[in-house]
């Protein structure tokens, strides 16, 4: 489902170029991750220290050398991130617990970019790239569009090739474990999806995305969540951006389903990535002997296909969905 632009975006873009994830143990991380994408295992990276890195956290100058490993897919560039001890955003956000942290944006220059933006957000850290040149910076945009945004500038052209070197352990090299590396959609639960979606649209300078009901009515019934019968009454809509697709989803406060349970225990925020895979049935018994169980599953609100949500939170901090469409 696509999206056309109307207008020009708020950052001057609507291609998100990279999602983020903070842990406690970036080693690891990067091997379920490797396993997840097929990927040889990236070496992590310790940021340059502050004399080169000139990191702020709000304002104030912080020693922050956090540990970082990047992921090359056929969509979004997926980073992984160990903070440091000291204060900063990643370690602020690591104490609420593991798991998604931002999505990013290229841009051709951050001070311009934030002089003119038409909508003003505290900026939450700044820094610089070394020994690239460049710069990063985060804005506090959670309570709009329920994720941290990060701006990225590049003096020149944008470095090609992986940003982590390989630690030589590719073992899972070419084998993604659902068969496919590429992360077709990232999706945050929402308790109005109308407002939601005006930001996001209006963000992204795309026409407002269709507002579709599930649980409703025939074939848009959810078939189980957590083994249960259930309508999983939703409300949600689809936004198309270069890279990957982005859904919002709000859940009815009467009708279970994990998009509620979600909301209840964290709020607003990220729910899930989902790939689209050859066999659902396929890959959700895979999981699930791999020991990660079947959280929520149904058909797609026109039933066109069917999707199965997997509680693969204990290894990747994030569910998963799986996506299938029906010939």
């Amino acid at each position: 489902m696509g999206n056309s632009l109307s207008k020009k975006p708020l950052l001057g873009t609507n291609d998100i170029n990279q999602i983020a994830f903070v842990f406690k143990d970036i080693e690891k991380a990067s091997v379920s991750f490797a396993k997840l994408l097929g990927s040889s295992v990236p070496q992590y990276f310790t940021a340059a220290p502050q004399e080169f890195s000139q990191v702020t956290y709000y304002g104030e100058p912080t020693p922050a050398r956090n540990k970082l490993a990047f992921f090359e897919t056929p969509g979004v560039q997926v980073e992984l991130i160990e903070p440091d001890s000291v204060p900063n955003l990643m370690r602020e956000c690591l104490d609420k617990g593991e798991g998604f942290n931002h999505i990013a944006f290229d841009v051709d220059k951050i001070s311009t970019m934030l002089e003119t933006m038409e909508e003003k957000y505290p900026v939450a850290q700044t820094g610089e790239f070394y020994p690239d040149k460049g710069r990063y910076a985060f804005l506090d945009t959670c309570e709009k569009y329920k994720t941290y945004i990060e701006l990225l500038e590049h003096e020149g052209p944008k470095p090609n090739g992986p940003l982590s070197p390989l630690t030589g352990d590719n073992q899972y090299e070419g084998k993604p474990l659902l068969g496919t590396n590429q992360i077709a959609q990232i999706a945050f639960v929402v308790r109005d999806v109308k407002e939601a979606q005006k930001a996001w649209c209006k963000m992204l300078g795309v026409e407002p995305s269709t507002i579709f009901h599930s649980g409703f009515e025939g074939a848009n019934k959810v078939s189980t969540y957590n083994g249960r019968p259930s309508e999983g009454r939703s409300h949600f809509t689809f936004i198309q951006t270069p890279r990957i697709q982005v859904e919002l989803v709000q859940p009815d406060s009467d009708s279970p389903s994990t998009w509620l349970e979600h909301l209840e225990k964290h709020g607003e925020g990220l729910h899930h990535i989902a790939f689209f895979v050859d066999s659902i049935d396929e890959k959700r018994d895979l999981l699930n002997e791999l020991g990660f169980p079947t959280i929520q599953e149904g058909l797609f609100y026109d039933g066109s296909g069917k999707y199965a949500y997997m509680d693969t939170t204990s290894e990747f901090s994030v569910i998963i969905e799986l996506l299938e469409m029906f010939n």
